[in-house]
């Protein structure tokens, strides 16, 4: 967060508008996978450069824990790949040679892995490249230890039977999965121009700059299809030559910035200008949070909050389509149970039936299952967790700000005491919460927690007072931290984080002892 930003939701609305594709962070796996895959595209001399500067001291790149595979194993086999073509430049043999030595001691032992989208393609696609690069490249001679060094392996639990499937599907011409479309890089030279691959009108694939990428596969794909050419163009150059995992993100965005804003009673003004931009992919099955991507119940249901909100009449039919016997679905075919998806469609359920209590019987039973699966899945100790992020502080937010907004009859008085409790325990001494550490994002979390169902609880209010002077602060003397929301690796969408901040710091002082 640039220091000296004073934001107001006024600002932030102003700031949508202004740049309509959204707002996200680079990511060094998609980074390296157009060094790799796109070495013609404008800026890869800065990508490379990029690689070599932010490689860590112990040799892998990215997030604390697990989290640092799937950007390592991107960037070493970018490395490689660049060792082929390019001048054996010694930064660049030390930064591979790290790669690789901290590789293999990873895969050699039994390692924690997050729940990220496509980790299962993503490393064995990867580790595979490598494993070839090591085998048939001319390697310098500083590496050639590497030729006879046992081969990269697969994590324990981890195969390759569905990045197999996947090639199968590409052969045959098959169509993919739209979801499978984000991560179609994973197949390399057999994406360029897979007949089975449906770009939008304007030539995006997968709502991703390096399966866009692998699907041109050089620069006379862009004669092909030089709206694609444009796209990717056009990213490198908005993010400094750099790339994340997933833009435009104009509905995503627009939608959680609303949402956080109006939930916290903050005015959203402008509002006939943000509409069209949040119905504009809206159907019968949904919306989606970028285009090439399959519509999900995550991002209609905030979308149809945030319209409800901005005064739109909404209708909820589009969500049934994601309903299951455990809850709802983030799309069809999930491998998994989304907490926070289900914490959302909870948001927008219990606002149409505090709008109209009277509304279809349907509204009241899904809300009351929702609310049921939310409090059945909270930790023991008070927390929740969520596969869409990688804070705990996220996922309690949306599961207890959801239990609290439900008008059901004593809904979660237990769940949200133990909520609040937690987070009043798990504060930092400076103020902060944090999983790896103290930032200005998980604090927001927190206090806008606390400030909606923890006032007058036991040590509840000092910690707002403390949570909302490290805010104040903490918008110009603290980074606002590591990336923290799930993508194929970790990213930061700046402006959602931004409003949540905002609304922490209204919610902070809007009564009581959090005004100091």
């Amino acid at each position: 967060m640039p220091a000296g930003r004073a934001d107001t939701a006024e600002s932030l609305v102003a700031e949508l508008i202004r740049v309509p594709a959204g707002q996200v962070s680079p990511s060094l796996y998609e980074t390296a996978r157009l060094v790799s895959v796109a070495p013609w595209l404008t800026g890869h001399a800065e990508r490379v450069r990029h690689l070599l500067t932010s490689q860590r001291p112990d040799g892998g790149w990215g997030p604390p824990e697990g989290y640092a595979l799937v950007p390592t194993v991107s960037a070493t086999e970018a490395l490689l790949a660049e060792l082929r073509t390019a001048p054996a430049a010694e930064p660049l043999i030390r930064a591979t040679d790290a790669g690789l030595t901290v590789l293999t001691r990873w895969l050699s032992a039994p390692r924690s892995l997050p729940d990220t989208p496509a980790i299962d393609l993503i490393v064995p696609a990867l580790a595979t490249a490598i494993n070839r690069h090591l085998v048939e490249a001319d390697l310098p001679s500083a590496l050639g230890h590497w030729r006879a060094a046992a081969r990269l392996r697969l994590p324990a639990g981890m195969d390759d039977r569905r990045l197999a499937a996947v090639h199968g599907l590409i052969g045959a011409g098959a169509a993919l999965p739209e979801k499978l479309l984000h991560a179609l890089e994973v197949v390399g030279s057999a994406a360029h121009g897979a007949r089975g691959v449906r770009p939008t009108r304007s030539g995006i694939v997968g709502a991703s700059p390096a399966a866009t990428a692998a699907w041109l596969g050089s620069p006379a794909g862009g004669r092909r299809h030089p709206g694609a050419s444009a796209y990717l163009e056009r990213v490198v150059r908005q993010h400094d030559a750099l790339a994340p995992c997933a833009t435009p993100i104009t509905v995503f965005e627009r939608a959680w910035v609303v949402a956080t804003l109006a939930r916290a009673g903050l005015a959203v003004t402008q509002a006939p200008d943000l509409i069209p931009g949040l119905i504009a992919d809206l159907s019968s099955v949904g919306t989606c949070a970028g285009p090439g991507l399959p519509p999900d119940a995550d991002t209609t249901a905030v979308t149809l909050y945030a319209l409800a909100h901005l005064g739109f009449s909404v209708d909820l039919e589009c969500l049934w389509r994601y309903e299951t016997p455990d809850g709802f679905c983030t799309w069809p075919g999930e491998d998994g149970f989304s907490l926070s998806t289900n914490a959302h469609v909870l948001d927008v359920v219990g606002l149409i039936l505090t709008i109209d209590p009277g509304a279809d019987r349907r509204h009241v039973t899904a809300a009351r299952r929702l609310a049921d699966a939310l409090r059945q899945r909270q930790q023991a100790d008070g927390s929740w967790q969520d596969r869409w992020h990688a804070s705990p502080y996220y996922a309690t937010m949306c599961c207890a700000l959801a239990l609290a907004g439900f008008p059901g009859p004593g809904t979660a008085v237990t769940s949200l005491a133990r909520a609040a409790s937690w987070i009043v325990d798990t504060q930092r001494a400076n103020g902060s919460w944090g999983r790896w550490k103290g930032t200005v994002e998980e604090t927001a979390y927190a206090v806008q927690v606390l400030a909606t169902v923890g006032r007058g609880r036991p040590g509840a209010d000092e910690a707002i007072r403390r949570g909302h002077a490290y805010l104040t602060e903490g918008t110009t003397a603290h980074d606002p931290g590591p990336p923290l929301w799930h993508d194929k690796d970790l990213y930061r969408p700046a402006m959602i984080v931004r409003a949540a901040v905002v609304a922490a710091r209204h919610l902070a002082g809007a009564a009581g002892p959090a005004t100091a």
